[in-house]
């Protein structure tokens, strides 16, 4: 493999890094890590050691390089990282799915990875304009959970609409949109797709019209919550609707 470059959404890899997103992807991808970057600082430590067996029983090159970890993650105190093959799946069908359109900060698609996989949902689509769901801020925020998801990038609407026909889409929006808790009152297909919007101005209009509109009633002192946060709220809720979480809600 070539010398290692910082990170471009140009590359055809990129980066998983910290110990535990590092091991997630040895773990659940091990056909997709290239190599495992370790510091000095990190050889002889409890978390080294682990990391360096695990990399070596599966046969995956491992090598110290601090100055390729400085350069990946812009900081002096990350010790350890995955390279990984980039890789794109489209969401199974009959599956529950998140969609984020226009989300543009790393830290919130990570999150939100993570949580739905906590929750049971494995497919995930985003719609551009995007941030990267392969730039190693979304993978480290993801705590390694994009390594167990199925996950693709969209241009547009129309694009994801053609890979996803027939699905009922429960856009998460302020305006124009029933309460969550009537929502989940009536009859939830057990292949729901939620869709969140981008941080600040939310979906845009058009997509009241291609499904049922939610809002998540909250008092009058914020007028709206955090991205990631909503995603949790939205994705806890239609999970235990459907029996993610065990027996559904009646």
């Amino acid at each position: 493999m070539p010398s290692l470059e910082a990170y471009s959404p140009s590359l055809d890899y990129s980066y998983a890094p910290g110990f535990f997103p590092a091991t997630e992807a040895l773990n659940h991808a091990p056909e997709r890590v290239r190599r495992v970057l370790i510091s000095t600082k990190a050889v002889d430590t409890d978390a080294g050691r682990s990391l360096l067996r695990k990399a070596a029983a599966l046969g995956v090159r491992a090598e110290e390089a601090d100055r390729a970890l400085a350069r990946i993650s812009g900081k002096d105190n990350c010790y350890a990282a995955a390279v990984f093959a980039k890789k794109e799946e489209r969401a199974e069908a009959g599956k529950p799915q998140i969609v984020l359109a226009q989300a543009s900060d790393c830290g919130n698609i990570g999150t939100i990875l993570r949580t739905a996989l906590g929750f049971g949902v494995c497919d995930v689509s985003l719609i551009r304009p995007c941030a990267d769901v392969f730039d190693p801020r979304t993978v480290r925020a993801s705590m390694g959970a994009l390594f167990q998801l199925r996950v693709k990038t969209y241009p547009d609407y129309d694009a994801w609409r053609a890979d996803n026909p027939d699905r009922m889409i429960y856009p998460f929006m302020l305006d124009a949109s029933l309460p969550l808790p009537e929502v989940l009152r009536g009859k939830v297909p057990p292949d729901w797709v939620l869709a969140f919007g981008n941080e600040g101005s939310g979906l845009p209009a058009f997509w009241s019209q291609v499904g049922r509109a939610v809002r998540i009633p909250s008092n009058d002192r914020v007028d709206s919550l955090n991205l990631s946060v909503a995603a949790a709220v939205g994705i806890y809720a239609f999970a235990g609707r459907t029996g993610l979480l065990g027996a559904p809600a009646t």
